[in-house]
């Protein structure tokens, strides 16, 4: 037993809570699956979920006050780090336009009707260890590896439309199949998505990237049509060709350069799956009938940021994505990869410059079988020899825009930013040293002499 339920459980006894804690949920599926164990626990009473936390909580029990939410009889703890939900077993009403339930008490067996999979309706007692299955059929579809509601997939998918979400990640996450119906199901509720705010998406889809399965999870929302709520820039990938160096076109190849980064790194996933987001609208054939993509790395980045907002991701993390897609052609742009094009790209990367080189390995390797590609572990060991040389902090101007100001005697404005580019772009091309602002002082002085005649 978990460290944290067996501090609640001996807190409980004697109490009239003992034998009425219920684990329920993915800790006791997961647990059956001999899974990991999981970082957040539910646990369902007939009791008062409100005064058992506190009571934990007086108790010293939970590490924070509870929080709690009276009209849903819901209250959050936190013992031994882990983050546990207690509920006051209930059933729910929904409205059409809601995701607010109209609660009341319940017995067990309507508590389990209300919740998402048959999977996820297993309880286990935290005083005896039991192991009960209130609808007669969890266990038997866990053995079955079903993917099934626990009524009409028609209400389920009503009263809470994440759950299609959550159905698909739960299909291939754990390797379950779903029910007959239940995807024809999704796929006929799935306007309803529409009615679920954007941090919950955000944080459902988050959890699919970070598993190896990712790409198939996607695919399953594309043919499901899930994506139109949300993402919907996506489907113009979908028969999008892309020409002779490509064997796929938009979206498969986003998926398979998906599979190649791999769902370590949310970052790096995220990056992958926006790379070629802009290539549809930026489609053209030239003359000789051949497929291109002017400009569809920056359009990208521009759409990369517009999607993220929507989803309501951190600034930070916007940002990090959006300079990979705007940078993922940058490295094969040039015939060689010069130093000067090494402390560039250090520059404008910096911490993502791995990122980038890992993006475009995975974006290279979703080329056509016997396609000439670019050769990374030059490009690698290049920009590893000129950050030991040329750490990034050095790739600035030596001069500050005051200093210009008052070497060129001018206010400031748009001239001080030109002026100190041109001064960037003499350090990164090794004109100039870092450190020697009196070369760059010289620089400029000779620059007003240039400019005057």
């Amino acid at each position: 037993m978990h460290s944290a339920l067996e501090a609640i459980r001996q807190a409980t006894l004697g109490t009239p809570f003992e034998g009425d804690l219920w684990l329920v949920g993915g800790a006791v599926r997961d647990e059956l699956l001999e899974l990991p164990a999981k970082n957040d626990l539910d646990i369902v009473t007939r009791g008062s979920a409100a005064s058992l936390a506190r009571d934990l909580y007086e108790k010293g029990i939970s590490e924070i006050p509870p929080v709690t939410y009276e009209r849903f009889g819901t209250a959050m703890i936190r013992v031994w780090d882990v983050d546990i939900e207690m509920v006051t077993a209930r059933k729910e009403s929904y409205d059409e336009n809601s995701r607010k339930p109209n609660v009341e008490a319940a017995t067990y067996v309507e508590d389990a009707l209300r919740r998402d999979f048959t999977v996820n309706t297993l309880m286990r007692n935290i005083h005896s260890g039991e192991l009960w299955d209130p609808l007669n059929i969890g266990v038997s579809d866990l053995k079955s590896r079903i993917l099934r509601t626990p009524t009409d997939a028609r209400s389920t998918f009503f009263d809470d439309p994440l759950r299609m979400l959550r159905a698909v990640r739960f299909r291939w996450k754990l390797g379950f199949e779903p029910a007959p119906g239940l995807y024809e199901t999704i796929r006929e509720s799935r306007g309803r998505l529409s009615i679920i705010s954007f941090e919950r998406i955000r944080d459902e889809f988050v959890k699919m990237l970070g598993h190896p399965t990712a790409p198939d999870a996607l695919q399953d929302l594309m043919q499901l049509g899930l994506f139109d709520s949300f993402m919907p820039e996506f489907v113009a990938m979908v028969g999008c060709e892309q020409g002779k160096y490509h064997h796929l076109d938009v979206w498969d190849h986003t998926m398979l350069v998906l599979r190649n980064v791999g769902s370590s790194d949310l970052t790096l996933a995220l990056s992958a799956l926006f790379h070629d987001v802009a290539k549809p609208p930026t489609r053209t054939l030239d003359a000789e009938g051949n497929t291109r993509f002017f400009g569809h790395e920056t359009l990208g980045a521009e759409m990369t940021q517009t999607i993220m907002r929507r989803l309501k991701f951190a600034q930070r993390e916007i940002d990090g994505v959006a300079l990979l897609v705007k940078n993922h052609m940058r490295l094969g742009s040039a015939p060689t990869f010069s130093s000067s094009a090494a402390r560039r790209v250090l520059r404008d990367l910096g911490d993502l410059t791995g990122r980038l080189l890992d993006l475009v390995e995975a974006d290279t390797l979703a080329l056509k079988p016997g396609v000439r590609v670019m050769e990374l572990s030059t490009i690698r060991a290049k920009l590893q020899e000129t950050q030991k040389t040329t750490p990034k902090e050095t790739l600035e101007s030596p001069l500050s825009g005051s200093e210009i100001m008052g070497i060129m005697g001018i206010q400031g404005g748009p001239e001080v930013g030109r002026i100190k580019r041109l001064l960037t772009d003499r350090v990164l091309d090794g004109q100039l040293m870092p450190s020697d602002k009196n070369a760059a002082i010289q620089f400029l002085e000779e620059l007003k002499i240039n400019e005057k005649s």
